[in-house]
């Protein structure tokens, strides 16, 4: 398993920071074929993942077979208001369809309201229906949540053996800050690693959320900042 990324802005290759990357697949408004451009695009920059809506994760799953582009998808999006029992389907219908990735949405509410162990338990129920084929991503969306609540957020998905936590769904007022992802790196232990979501959309955003301590970060606009770093570093 991964930990803690080493990466840093002034020697990261392209490689390495393609592969910081989920190109993300999931406006409501996204046909098939934006899909399948999508993927096209994920495949031609040879980024971590996509992470597509889970009705089109066998069409990406089909598409990007054989490639170096993982399949990912959401559970409970955007706003993490589905029961434990829903999560868990979820996860096991898009496991069994070909995700290998996760990205879950806690429930917010529940939390904000002090419930920690239910939060606890239905990210631990989520992890067990992924692991061994799919890493999970658990998303606290820190746009509605106080400093401790951060912290707390973070704390619980070590507890439950989740493999990142994440920032933001993008769906909410604010996104991803360079300070909540030092916050989220430095709370969780070596082996959670940290992604940022909402608002990277420049190579120079993308490069400070990897020096705050993001080990990948989604993104729609993937080409235009792997095209920035091809040009500032001559290829």
């Amino acid at each position: 398993m991964q930990t803690v990324s080493t990466l840093n802005s002034q020697t990261i290759t392209y490689e390495q920071l393609a592969k910081t990357i989920d190109h993300s697949i999931l406006r409501p408004e996204l046909t098939e074929s934006d899909v399948i451009a999508g993927c096209e695009l994920a495949q031609k920059y040879h980024v971590a993942s996509v992470c597509v809506k889970p009705c089109h994760v066998k069409l990406a799953t089909r598409l990007l077979a054989g490639s170096d582009v993982a399949v990912g998808t959401v559970v409970a999006f955007p706003h993490g208001s589905s029961t434990i029992a829903t999560k868990v389907f979820e996860t096991q219908e898009a496991v069994a369809v070909g995700a290998t990735e996760i990205d879950m949405v806690i429930n917010i509410g529940e939390f904000r309201s002090g419930h920690a162990d239910t939060v606890r338990n239905e990210i631990r129920a989520v992890v067990n229906a992924a692991h061994p084929q799919a890493i999970v991503k658990v998303i606290l969306e820190n746009a509605y949540l106080t400093h401790a609540e951060k912290v707390l957020g973070c704390q619980l998905v070590e507890q439950a053996g989740a493999d990142f936590v994440k920032t933001s769904t993008g769906f909410a007022p604010t996104g991803a800050t360079v300070e909540d992802i030092a916050l989220m790196r430095a709370t969780v232990g070596p082996q959670v690693r940290v992604k940022a979501a909402h608002g990277v959309r420049t190579l120079d955003q993308l490069l400070a959320m990897i020096d705050a301590g993001a080990a990948r970060s989604g993104a729609t606009a993937t080409a235009a900042i792997l095209d920035e770093y091809k040009q500032r570093h001559g290829g």
